[in-house]
């Protein structure tokens, strides 16, 4: 499959958010804020976990065609006085249904960022996970995602921390994404969070008190406990699932929160405070 391609004007992420430029490539006006990836997790070249020896966690959340938890998260997010992360395909963000909650999830202060314009799937399920979108694909479907957002003109702008589709990826995406400026962070394994969007009838299907309960374990089993820990959930299920996690969300914020965990933006957990 051929890679290469030729760069026109395109908009670049730059300082976290994306500006116009008529360069010839992806060259960002400031560097990305440097992180010290001793203390990160890292997989395929992406960031799956933050600094181990701090108690917070980033709260998650990817979108595509359904939000029927938005509100009661976001209302519970407010009650708890925490920030959390959204990762929004250009199918969601298009839908007139859900743009208010994303007007909401901006004017809240909470981080928000791109999840592939069309929901592609980027390479391969088995272990060579070989590329299956060009390079130029992957650009322009990113690049569409943005300007989403920026059709929606919310302010700040939004961020360059990208949580793939399927949060599954390569190293050639991760290198691709880091040439437009952006950073690919996924979920830290070891729950089952991310499959709160498993209907009853998918044989992966995983109930909310599964999901609670591998939460609450891995917390117990972890000698970190969820320090540094990106927990990715989904701000909706659609209609083939009727036991929605949401409506256990600020349950599970209460015991957290009683644990002593903060909950933080993606951008607050893996940059140290003393970088801009």
């Amino acid at each position: 499959m051929k890679r290469g391609f030729r760069f026109g004007c395109i908009l670049l992420l730059v300082a976290g958010g994306l500006s116009p430029t008529g360069c010839r490539g992806p060259q960002a006006k400031n560097p990305p804020v440097a992180l010290d990836r001793s203390r990160l997790e890292m997989f395929q070249g992406g960031i799956t976990r933050g600094d181990k020896t701090r108690k917070a966690i980033a709260l998650a959340f990817t979108g595509h065609g359904f939000a029927e938890g938005g509100e009661t998260i976001l209302n519970e997010l407010d009650r708890h006085h925490a920030k959390a992360s959204f990762f929004f395909t250009g199918v969601f963000l298009t839908n007139s249904t859900f743009q208010p909650l994303v007007k909401r999830i901006a004017a809240d202060g909470h981080y928000f960022s791109v999840h592939s314009d069309q929901h592609l799937l980027y390479c391969s399920w088995d272990k060579e996970r070989k590329t299956l979108v060009t390079r130029e694909e992957f650009r322009s479907d990113l690049e569409r995602n943005f300007q989403r957002y920026a059709q929606l003109k919310l302010k700040p702008h939004a961020g360059r921390y990208f949580i793939p589709p399927f949060e599954h990826y390569n190293r050639e995406i991760v290198d691709w994404a880091g040439e437009l400026g952006f950073t690919v962070i996924n979920y830290t394994p070891g729950t089952r969070s991310n499959a709160d969007y498993t209907g009853e009838a998918d044989k992966n299907f995983a109930s909310s008190q599964v999901i609670f309960d591998s939460i609450l374990k891995r917390e117990q089993s972890d000698p970190h406990g969820l320090n540094g820990f990106i927990l990715l959930l989904h701000i909706g299920s659609g209609p083939g699932r009727s036991d929605k996690f949401h409506a256990r969300f600020g349950e599970l914020l209460d015991v957290l929160a009683a644990k002593g965990y903060e909950f933080v933006r993606v951008d607050e957990l893996l940059e140290s405070k003393g970088n801009p």
